[in-house]
C-alpha cells in the first residue's frame, strides 16, 4: 500500500495502460487493470503481455506473480482512475471519442468522494470537461453546492516512445493539468510514486492542448523536410547534401524527409486540432497535406528508378 493511494485502477491496457500499471505496481501499489478484450485480461492475469516491449514481460511477471496486479473486463473500484483508452479518428477526421466515454460510464459507477480520476488518452479540447459532465449526470450524490465535484479529476498525457516505454514512463517529465488546483496537485502525488522526471503542473485545457501541439510540431516540421526534398527532387538537387549543409547553421536543424508519417500519434493527433478550428490551423492542414502527399511520391520514384 502507497499512501492515501492504496489502490489505483488502470482503464485500458494498451500500449499505454500495460505498462503503467506494471509500473505502478513495481512501486508497491495494488493495481486492478480494466479492458474490454478477455484475451488481453487473461494473458495479463497469467503473467503474459500481451504486445513486445523490452522491458515490459519480466515487469508484468513480476508485478502479477506479486499479486499486486490483476486484470478485468468490468469496473472496480480503487482510490484513483488513469483511464489510458484508444481515441481513433473518424471518417471525417474528427476524433473517435467511444471509448474514453464508455470508460467515464465505467468509472463513475464506481466512483466514491475523494477519489482521483486522471485522463491520459491523446484527446481534443474539452475531453477533461466531457468527463466531468458524464459524473455528474450519472453521480449526482457526487456534485457539491456550487456544482463542484467531490472528486478530483484532472489531464495528464503520455510521452512515451514505443522501444523505450518501460524507460521513458519514468524518467521523462510529466505535465499534470487539474480542473482545479487542487486537483492538479493531487494528481501530482500520483505519479510522483513512480516519475523521476519534473512534474508540472497546470489546467486541464493547456495540458489537453500541450499534447496535441507536441505531435503536430513534430509534423510540421517532418512536413518541410518533405517539402524541401520535393523541390529538390523537382530541381535535381539531393535533398539530403542540401539538408546536410542547410544544418550546419548554428540555428538550423531540418530533420531527415522520409516517405511520410505513420503510427498511432503524429499522423492523427495534428486533426483533434484542425477540425475544431480550422480556419485556425492553415499550416498543420497544409503539413497533413503533404505528408498524407509523400508515400505516392515516394513510390513513383521507385517506379522510376526501375523503369516501370
Amino acid at each position: 500500500m502507497r499512501g492515501e493511494f492504496a489502490s489505483v485502477s488502470v482503464v485500458g491496457l494498451g500500449y499505454i495502460g500495460l505498462p503503467t500499471a506494471a509500473t505502478l505496481a513495481s512501486v508497491g501499489v495494488t493495481v486492478k487493470g480494466v479492458d474490454i478484450s478477455s484475451r488481453v485480461v487473461d494473458e495479463l492475469n497469467e503473467g503474459r503481455a500481451h504486445f513486445s516491449e523490452p522491458d515490459l514481460d519480466g515487469l508484468v511477471q513480476s508485478a502479477v506473480g506479486s499479486g499486486r496486479l490483476t486484470a478485468f473486463t468490468e469496473s472496480q473500484p480503487a482510490d484513483a482512475f488513469i483511464i489510458a483508452v484508444p481515441t481513433p479518428m473518424m471518417a471525417d477526421k474528427s476524433p473517435d471519442m467511444r471509448a474514453v466515454e464508455a470508460a467515464a460510464h465505467g468509472v463513475a459507477a464506481v466512483l466514491k468522494p475523494g477519489d482521483l480520476v486522471i485522463l491520459e488518452s491523446t484527446s481534443p479540447l474539452g475531453a477533461t470537461d466531457t468527463i466531468a459532465g458524464i459524473i455528474r449526470a450519472e453521480r449526482p450524490d457526487l456534485v457539491e453546492e456550487g456544482g463542484g465535484l467531490a472528486i478530483a479529476l484532472a489531464y495528464c498525457p503520455e510521452r512515451i516512445l514505443p522501444g523505450k516505454m518501460v524507460t521513458e514512463l519514468v524518467a521523462n517529465d510529466r505535465v499534470v493539468g487539474g480542473v482545479t488546483r487542487a486537483c492538479a496537485e493531487r494528481a501530482r502525488e500520483l505519479y510522483r510514486l513512480f516519475v523521476r522526471g519534473e512534474i508540472f503542473l497546470t489546467d486541464a485545457a493547456t495540458a489537453e492542448l500541450v499534447k496535441l501541439m507536441e505531435n503536430a510540431y513534430r509534423d510540421v516540421n517532418i512536413a518541410f523536410a518533405n517539402e524541401i526534398a520535393n523541390i529538390c527532387e523537382a530541381n535535381h538537387i539531393d535533398p539530403w547534401e542540401a539538408i546536410g549543409l542547410a544544418n550546419r547553421h548554428p540555428r538550423v536543424n531540418i530533420l531527415s524527409p522520409g516517405p511520410g508519417v505513420g503510427g498511432h500519434c503524429i499522423a492523427i493527433d495534428p486533426w483533434f486540432l484542425i477540425t475544431r478550428n480550422p480556419g485556425l490551423a492553415e499550416l498543420m492542414a497544409a503539413a497533413r497535406k503533404v505528408n498524407d502527399g509523400r508515400p505516392a511520391s515516394v513510390i513513383a520514384r521507385i517506379r522510376a528508378a526501375a523503369g516501370e
